[in-house]
């Protein structure tokens, strides 16, 4: 069973990808494991959303510009 996360009021995407993964940069996997909410910009309390798993070395890799 997939991981979910009920928002709280105000919630917006990257400040729940920094809650869940430590890094706002990650908010593109929430959303694309979200397509129906891609309207919302800022959430009201209650959404329930897919939490996709992600793997610590993705989070940790330097971005595809300063890789060497």
């Amino acid at each position: 069973m997939p991981q979910t996360l009920t928002t709280i009021q105000g919630d917006t995407w990257d400040h729940l990808a920094k809650r869940v993964y430590g890094d706002e940069l990650l908010c593109d996997v929430l959303m694309q494991a979200n397509p129906a909410h891609l309207n919302t910009a800022i959430f009201p309390a209650g959404v329930v959303l897919i939490v996709p798993e992600t793997e610590k070395s993705v989070r940790n890799a330097p971005p595809p510009w300063r890789a060497e």
